[in-house]
């Protein structure tokens, strides 16, 4: 998969994409990362990206030009990937969108907004939009890095067990929290691992770890 990054701090991806699972997954040839600078598409000597917004009001808008063009360039590289924008309007991202984005094997392109947002008409070029929370940050870079980590870590080969991914928390449409786990000292300033744990017993431990899982937002 070839993820492209429009951003205009390209420089804050490659420290977290080049370790732990992510480095894995270049190494094994299941992702490639592209970092494309918004600056490189601005216009005049200054190369502008940004300009007040009409109507009035605080603060400065992504251009609709410059990053047209970047999604515009990023396409001549990949002409079937999904330009993706991380958004407060965009739908609440899940579980469920990081398995359907790392099953249909597609390319991505995805937007860092900056400032105060960006000029509306981009989104005729944009094919997905996702909010990660109802929050506010300073741009699109973390939210581009929650779902390249999201997806990368489910293409083949990235995971270390086959089971790893299937047996997580959210793998049923959204709903379930994975079971508690536990694992060496037995005992901790009296904190004691459940029995059924330690029994050896392969269908009690299923049953006990059935009953701990639980509907997200229940008790």
């Amino acid at each position: 998969m070839l993820i492209q990054l429009i951003s205009l701090f390209p420089e804050v991806f490659p420290g977290v994409f080049n370790s732990s699972m992510l480095f894995k997954a270049q190494d094994v040839k299941a992702v490639e990362f592209k970092y494309i600078n918004l600056r490189d598409y601005g216009k005049g000597p200054r190369q502008q990206v940004d300009d007040t917004p009409y109507g009035g009001g605080d603060g400065m808008l992504l251009m609709v030009d410059p990053l047209v063009r970047a999604i515009e360039d990023a396409k001549k590289t990949d002409p079937k990937a999904l330009v993706i924008l991380p958004t407060p309007r965009g739908s609440s991202y899940k579980q469920s969108d990081a398995k359907s984005l790392a099953a249909e094997g597609n390319g991505l392109i995805i937007i860092c907004p900056r400032y105060e947002g960006y000029d509306e008409r981009v989104t005729n070029w944009v094919d997905r939009q996702y909010s990660i929370g109802n929050y506010v940050l300073t741009g699109g870079e973390i939210p581009a890095m929650v779902m390249v980590d999201s997806i990368v870590r489910l293409l083949p080969g990235v995971l270390g067990g086959e089971t790893s991914a299937a047996i997580e928390s959210f793998q049923d449409d959204d709903k379930t929290i994975e079971y508690p786990q536990y694992t060496r000292p037995e005992s901790f300033r009296g904190l004691d691992v459940p029995e059924v744990l330690l029994s050896g017993h392969h269908a009690q431990i299923e049953a006990w770890r059935s009953s701990k899982r639980r509907i997200k937002n229940k008790t």
